[in-house]
């Protein structure tokens, strides 16, 4: 009996499991955009989510751990509404200029750069760069 209770319990662990093409086609679908095999991999490189499985070679992803990473990432996305949050672009175009051999925070990706040097002016350029000095000395 503990024995058929056993494998049901590890039965249902093992389901949650998914491989990164699961976890990515069952990302897209929750998400509502193209997430790629890459992407999950991504996470997992980056100790967004974790790898649960025992082999080398094989990536395992907690199905749990990743719908609670994408609630948080949804979640916080309310201030992706800015002009300066370059969401709606993808990873290949917010790094086109460089490899990923290993990762190097301190870059701009190229939007942003684009974004201060092109003559247009909306609300954000306004507020910061167009506003009367309070304090002046």
């Amino acid at each position: 009996m503990t024995q058929s209770l056993s494998k049901k319990s590890m039965k249902k662990k093992t389901s949650l499991l998914l491989t990164p093409k699961e976890a990515s086609v069952w990302a897209s679908e929750y998400v509502g955009k193209k997430v790629t095999n890459n992407n999950i991999l991504y996470l997992i490189n980056y100790g967004k989510i974790a790898n649960h499985s025992t082999k080398p070679k094989e990536n395992l992803i907690d199905k749990n751990e990743l719908k609670a990473y994408y609630d948080t990432t949804l979640k916080a996305q309310k201030h992706l509404e800015t002009p300066l949050s370059f969401a709606n672009y993808k990873e290949a175009e917010t790094t086109k200029h460089i490899h990923r051999l290993h990762p190097y925070k301190g870059k701009f990706i190229p939007q942003l750069v684009e974004y201060f040097l092109d003559s247009h002016t909306d609300s954000l350029k306004k507020e910061v760069f167009f506003t009367k000095k309070r304090y002046c000395a």
